[in-house]
């Protein structure tokens, strides 16, 4: 059986901060400390190797029984966890505090018991941490009884149960906008948008669902954030951009005016500044969208964004959206000149990178490559693309990596392999639940072009191409080619004999 990687990957996952916090509570701690001799070699290692593990340590008695030893290790890394963040979140600080409310409560302290339910329930009023508001009304249910046995009536009962049945429809109207957030995370999660109009007409029926389209249904700071960043999901899945710039800054305003919440939901802001990065490069306003990527770059360590799942996020969301800005500005070279940074972050973060984002950072890594003209560069990532099983993940980027995979084999004229990756492409495309005509378009007419040696006869094919590729693009839906790859671009530099580049600035003037 090979052995479990799992303590590797965690003590390798610490911070200089968080080992050091470590070491000075095992100091605390008296007897044997073989789990710190486990540690500090583990710790040592570029790579997890057991065998030199054991062989490292074979005169010593606890080797015999490493596997207990190292889930020791695992759970007192865990415990040291929890101590250092214990007073850096407000959950944390909340499950503390009614821990103390409990020993108070059973130690008959009930005097002291209610300093800490009153001070703990302002903490989660202000920060609508619900679920322990919930519960710190219990306990103050309770030591209302032992009042009302001490003889003191100073509280109405029924004022408490008004306020429990605020703080349960607070609760319930989050976890309704939760449930409804599920719903339009899985469309844009597997497929990036819309692929058909029964998605569309899911999308419309989130959108029209009566907590999202109706005014003033949100009851709650959150569930108000979480309404309009739905809003502004169920328009980027449809790729309305003016809609999803609309509701996604919305999301911005009421995060950035309510800085409690804000600071517990770094993940929806930092996604909802992706959200708006998106528009603004739809929009081909590059100077705002430059100045997004320095503040999302900027949140990073700062309060609320300090976790390493945030410092992954941002890493991956900002390159990937720094080389989809350079792609519409027709500045290949510059994206190609950020790769080995990228790569060497890659290695750094290892599978704390999400699939999706790999699979888009190795997508924009082919688009870079093809702008500067290395073909064979392009293939490299597009193949790493194509040969992975993902079966449910993002199927936009795998479908349009098919249609990127034939330009290429056709820039290196593979005409003969050419012909035999058409028929898969046409096969994966007739089994997709897709209503594009783009590709069908493309296909046509990289078969032809991919039988004729004459290049006047090219230039004739792609003109005829641009024509039709013109007509089909007045499609809103259509049109969703251009974010993966812009076809037309590449037609037009052909026809003029002019570079990606070129064709691209040309277009945006």
């Amino acid at each position: 059986m090979k052995p479990s990687t799992e303590l590797y990957k965690l003590i390798k996952s610490l911070t200089k901060s968080e080992k050091r916090f470590f070491k000075l509570s095992s100091s605390l701690q008296s007897g044997d400390k073989n789990y710190l001799k486990i540690f500090d070699f583990i710790e040592g290692q570029g790579k997890y190797d057991e065998d030199a593990l054991k062989e490292e340590f074979k005169s010593e008695t606890f080797v015999k029984h490493l596997p207990s030893e190292k889930n020791h290790l695992y759970k007192l890394i865990l415990k040291s966890l929890r101590s250092y963040y214990s007073e850096q979140s407000i959950s944390s600080i909340l499950k503390q505090e009614i821990k103390n409310v409990e020993i108070l409560y059973n130690k008959a302290l009930y005097k002291e018991c209610e300093k800490f339910v009153v001070r703990a329930k302002e903490v989660a009023r202000d920060h609508e941490k619900f679920y322990y508001w919930f519960e710190l009304l219990s306990w103050e249910k309770k030591l209302l009884e032992e009042a009302y046995e001490s003889g003191e009536f100073s509280r109405n009962l029924d004022e408490l149960i008004e306020e429990e049945e605020m703080v349960i429809a607070k609760l319930r109207n989050l976890a309704e906008y939760q449930v409804v957030y599920s719903k339009i995370n899985l469309i844009f999660r597997s497929g990036g948008f819309t692929r058909n109009e029964n998605e569309r007409k899911v999308v419309e029926g989130i959108a029209d669902y009566h907590l999202i389209k109706g005014k003033n249904t949100a009851i709650s700071t959150r569930a108000s954030s979480m309404c309009y960043y739905i809003k502004g999901l169920c328009a980027a899945t449809n790729r309305n951009f003016d809609d999803s710039y609309t509701f996604f800054n919305k999301t911005r305003e009421i995060l950035d005016k309510n800085l409690n919440i804000k600071y517990d939901s770094g993940q929806r802001y930092v996604m909802t500044l992706s959200h708006l990065l998106r528009c603004y490069i739809d929009g081909k306003d590059f100077v705002k969208a430059q100045a997004l990527i320095d503040d999302l770059r900027g949140l990073e360590g700062t309060k609320g964004f300090n976790s390493t799942d945030i410092t992954v996020r941002i890493f991956t969301i900002t390159y990937n959206l720094e080389l989809a800005l350079f792609h519409a500005m027709g500045e290949f070279q510059k994206s190609v000149e950020l790769i080995p940074k990228i790569e060497a972050l890659e290695e750094q973060f290892g599978d704390k990178v999400s699939k999706e984002q790999e699979i888009l950072l190795t997508y924009n890594k082919a688009h870079s490559y093809f702008g500067v003209g290395d073909y064979k560069k392009a293939l490299y990532y597009i193949n790493l693309v194509l040969n992975d099983n993902e079966q449910n993940l993002r199927q936009d980027i795998y479908s349009f990596a098919r249609l990127f995979n034939l330009v290429l084999h056709f820039e290196l004229e593979n005409f003969d392999f050419l012909e035999y990756i058409i028929k898969s492409t046409n096969r994966y495309f007739s089994k997709q639940e897709r209503d594009f005509e783009v590709e069908t378009v493309c296909i046509k007419h990289i078969r032809k072009l991919s039988k004729i040696l004459s290049q006047n006869e090219r230039i004739a094919v792609f003109v005829a191409m641009k024509e039709e590729l013109d007509l089909l693009l007045q499609d809103h839906n259509e049109k969703v080619v251009l974010e993966y790859f812009n076809i037309t671009a590449w037609v037009e530099s052909k026809i003029n004999k002019i570079s990606m580049s070129e064709a691209v600035k040309k277009n945006l003037k």
